[in-house]
């Protein structure tokens, strides 16, 4: 084991796009365990584009990272030194260990995790956060319905991905909404959906009528901006939207807000904001429910792992706003 523990720490709070300067690389002495404590050996990072807003000071769902502070990120690893009865050396575990090397714990919040029953990096996707977020989020907001047509932004992403494969496992038609030709043929042909439509060569619009010709009953929004208005003029009577993320606005400058939110109204519909946090408490039923399906072979994981180490935090966050990954990205810190 290193005796020295490398970290990143949020050494401003970004204007627009985070630059290098926005962040401290630091060394620090690896950390004992107390009594009721253990050590983790941070093995992989997610990365999220909610680590964004996590950068800006202000009310928001979750406290900012404050500067100075390591970087918030969710990551699994293995315990190397245990002082606390319900974790052992060996243990695999995940939980929300920063942008570091090495992470001191409680168990707060840190949950076991089982490498033979599947890749660590897919408990920081569809079996983690990812797919937890599009679980609740379409199951309990959505409320999907067999025959109703589903519509899906991001959905080469991370929860985009996982939401169209859980709606067509409900019986529904799925249109996913992604950028670029690849994209779209992965997001039909390895995730099921039958329908995508590619944001940067295609008028929305005009594919929506098309592909969802009666409305939508349900949109999962990961993006906002321009994407979001146009699926609102699509909205069928009742229609539910998700609001999970905003990916095209996270480093604007400007307020944006979508402008045909007047199709609320109109189709007597809702929008609905999600956080997976509040659903805690439910955790264990949905990893149960979406680790059964990938058993049955219904529910395809894809994790886009990059190999390096905390250094390379930074940039690997930027393939976010890049487009860039295909499925959750994550950065593999370790063996």
């Amino acid at each position: 084991m290193s005796t020295t523990n490398r970290q990143v720490r949020l050494a401003a709070r970004p204007v627009g796009e985070p630059r290098p300067t926005d962040w401290e690389h630091v060394e620090e002495p690896v950390g004992e365990p107390g009594d009721g404590e253990f050590l983790v050996q941070v093995l992989c990072l997610s990365i999220d584009p909610a680590m964004r807003g996590w950068m800006n000071a202000g009310r928001s769902y979750i406290r900012p990272v404050e500067i100075g502070e390591v970087m918030r990120a969710g990551a699994v690893g293995r315990v190397i030194a245990s002082r606390h009865p319900g974790f052992a050396v060996g243990d695999h575990v995940s939980g929300s260990f920063g942008v570091q090397e090495y992470c001191v714990s409680d168990g707060l919040g840190v949950t076991k995790v089982d490498p033979a029953a599947a890749p660590l990096p897919t408990y920081l996707g569809t079996l983690g956060m990812s797919g937890l977020t599009a679980y609740f989020g379409l199951i309990d907001i959505g409320r999907p319905e067999p025959g109703q047509t589903v519509v899906v932004s991001g959905a080469a992403g991370a929860v985009g991905s996982v939401v169209g494969q859980i709606a067509k496992i409900l019986g529904c038609r799925v249109i996913g909404i992604a950028g670029g030709e690849a994209k779209c043929r992965m997001v039909v042909d390895e995730f099921g959906f039958d329908a995508a439509i590619d944001y940067r060569s295609e008028d929305i619009r005009k594919a929506l009528r098309e592909h969802a010709p009666d409305g939508v009953d349900v949109y999962f929004d990961n993006v906002g901006g321009d994407v979001l208005d146009a699926v609102l003029l699509r909205l069928a009577r009742g229609a539910r939207v998700i609001v999970c993320g905003a990916i095209s606005q996270y480093n604007s400058t400007e307020p944006q807000g979508p402008a045909n939110y007047l199709s609320l109204l109109v189709n007597r519909a809702t929008m609905t904001g999600m956080v997976v946090f509040d659903y805690a408490d439910r955790y264990a039923e949905g990893i149960a429910q979406m680790a059964a399906w990938r058993e049955e072979g219904r529910l395809k994981s894809l994790e886009d792992v990059v190999s390096g180490g905390v250094a390379d935090f930074p940039d690997t966050l930027m393939r976010l706003f890049r487009g860039e990954n295909h499925g959750k990205l994550v950065l593999k810190i370790a063996d």
